[in-house]
């Protein structure tokens, strides 16, 4: 079941064209990733649904309701829309509970319960609730910024950027933490992000945007695995994108003749792999044979887990450029190995 609907929608700021065609379904209960480069349009398509920005043209409807219809639309405050933008937004004058219960009426009944409630929901001691924001670390305030949010028991929550300012090790635990909260709490969400991995493992449906318009939309796992073209392939990831004579399931590249994922293709094509999908094994010089594909380690960029090795192909010409795989730390081959290169599951086929 849909809450959220996105259709047409356009917008334009004088001569630039910020959106132009968004078709959007957000199921209920699902989070959604809303990735892309600066500039994409992504934090304009969150506002409008927000009901920060409206729409030139187009139709934006949440739970049968008709939020917007050009720029004919129901304000924001009215709308039922948790948002918690990219820095939080606290007051920095007030202390925590009351930026958290900035939305719940003074004489509500309850109030200070409700505002427990909220900071029990978000991991935060209420020990913290007469603390000003300066005195929080950044992980605390976006989880009061979170709290706040969820005092108005929203249906649908739009998060914008929401953890780009926490360290990496934090951002990590604040991510799966809040992704855990709403889900528990059935609200479903809307993260806008220009970060892949962010996307990739915070939702359940991810929609890639470039240029404005919707390009690919589906599960982290498809687009991760099966990206309509190569800009999209190289946003989500590291690639390895080589031309190559398919057919019948299979496919001739510089790599030799591997599985494809698209037995009716035919024909010339581009390929393309992931570097985790490469594996290499040291083996002696005297070794190399025409029945597989062979290479030499040129450099390595020791990471200590997982390590980039570059591998020039033995018979590629000067001007090709070396091969990015992905190997463990622990087995990394030295610079100036001979290594037999095999490849994993199969390379997908970009679209005509």
């Amino acid at each position: 079941m849909k809450l959220l609907e996105i259709s047409a929608v356009r917008k334009s700021y004088g001569a630039v064209t910020v959106l132009d065609g968004i078709d959007l379904e957000v199921p209920a209960g699902s989070r959604t990733a809303i990735v892309g480069p600066s500039g994409s349009g992504k934090t304009t398509l969150l506002r409008i649904i927000a009901g920060f920005e409206f729409p030139d043209s187009g139709t934006v409807t949440f739970g049968g309701q008709r939020l917007a219809d050009g720029p004919d639309a129901v304000p924001a405050h009215k709308r039922g829309i948790g948002f918690v933008p990219q820095d939080g937004a606290l007051f920095p004058h007030l202390n925590v509970a009351d930026n958290v219960g900035f939305g719940l009426a003074r004489n509500m009944p309850g109030r200070a319960d409700r505002i427990a409630e909220l900071m029990d929901m978000v991991s935060l001691d209420t020990a913290m609730l007469q603390r000003r924001p300066h005195e929080l670390s950044g992980g605390q305030q976006q989880r009061v910024a979170l709290a706040r949010a969820l005092a108005q028991r929203p249906r649908l929550m739009l998060l914008d950027e929401p953890f780009s300012a926490l360290d990496t090790g934090l951002r990590a635990a604040t991510r799966k933490a809040v992704a855990q909260l709403l889900t528990s709490a059935g609200i479903t969400t809307i993260l806008v992000t220009h970060d892949q991995s962010e996307a990739l493992s915070f939702a359940d449906q991810v929609a890639v945007m470039r240029a404005g318009q919707l390009v690919q939309v589906g599960t982290p796992m498809a687009l991760y695995l099966r990206p309509r073209d190569p800009a999209t392939a190289g946003f989500l990831g590291d690639t390895i994108v080589l031309p190559a004579q398919v057919g019948a399931g299979w496919a001739d590249c510089a790599l030799g003749r591997i599985a494809v994922n698209q037995a009716d293709r035919s024909g010339a094509a581009q390929i393309m792999l992931r570097p985790e999908q490469l594996q290499l094994a040291e083996v002696p010089v005297e070794s190399v044979d025409a029945t597989a594909c062979f290479g030499e380690v040129t450099d390595i960029d020791f990471g200590g887990p997982v390590c980039v090795v570059s591998v020039r192909l033995l018979g590629a010409s000067s001007s090709t450029a070396p091969l990015q795989v992905r190997s463990p730390g622990i087995h990394v081959p030295p610079v100036g190995a001979t290594v037999r290169v095999a490849v994993a599951g199969s390379a997908h086929v970009f679209d005509r």
